[in-house]
């Protein structure tokens, strides 16, 4: 394993390949060796021969993006961490990926719990702050398809009645302002939620409180919006996952 490690460690130090000959030498490895190690790897599918050197195959190229895509989920956490402890707030990261809502991570705390998802957040994007403000983010076409496949549904009494009457408050939403959610779709709980948009990804970051709680929810959430810009600008919390 340690062997063919330093081979593959040989082969990343060339962006255009190499031969067997030269991988062996960087490697240290005898040449025999080297050959078979080289070719157990082409088989596995790390690696691949292309007019005569050695290039990174299929397989290496899945696990080289499995980890980078768990290091931005470890950093989004690590982002949301802070902001759960210097507000005081369980928070929240969501975004609308592939036509549906997905809840990327979630910080809280025993004693500041995340509102408890008792109905599936995809289904009920029109009921809870993230999916406004997600849904707020698209245009019309694909905000009506959205809930062409997730109907309106009354989850609770607050919940917004019907489909017009959602569709009314979506298109009233300011651009980059707060969406603030009162017991509609968890009695007993206040959310807000605020866009974070890169590139062409719809993304959403919100904060609940119990509703006794309910005069720290606009300065929380406004302490968040404050700092998302510095927070998008960092390499620390890339939403590319």
């Amino acid at each position: 394993m340690r062997r063919a490690l330093r081979l593959m460690e040989a082969v990343a130090s060339h962006t255009d390949g190499a031969p067997a000959k030269q991988l062996a030498r960087e490697a240290g490895l005898p040449l025999p060796t080297a050959y078979h190690l080289l070719r157990t790897l082409a088989y596995e599918g790390y690696l691949r021969r292309e007019n005569g050197v050695f290039v990174f195959g299929e397989a290496a190229v899945r696990l080289a993006m499995g980890g980078a895509m768990q290091n931005r989920r470890t950093k989004i956490e690590e982002s949301l961490a802070h902001w759960r402890d210097s507000i005081g707030v369980p928070v929240h990261f969501a975004l609308y990926r592939e036509l549906e809502i997905e809840l990327v991570a979630v910080a809280d705390t025993p004693y500041a719990p995340a509102v408890d998802e008792w109905a599936d957040f995809r289904e009920t994007g029109h009921a809870h702050a993230l999916g406004q403000c997600l849904l707020g983010q698209l245009d019309e076409r694909a905000r009506k398809d959205h809930l062409a496949r997730h109907p309106v549904d009354r989850i609770t009494p607050h919940t917004v009645p019907d489909r017009g009457g959602l569709l009314e408050r979506l298109g009233a939403m300011g651009q980059m302002q707060p969406v603030i959610e009162r017991q509609e779709y968890a009695l007993g709980t206040v959310c807000a939620a605020i866009p974070v948009t890169v590139g062409s990804t719809a993304g959403a970051m919100a904060i609940s409180l119990p509703l006794h709680q309910e005069g720290r929810l606009v300065p929380a959430v406004e302490q968040l919006r404050s700092g998302v810009g510095a927070m998008l600008g960092s390499v620390a919390f890339s939403i590319s996952i």
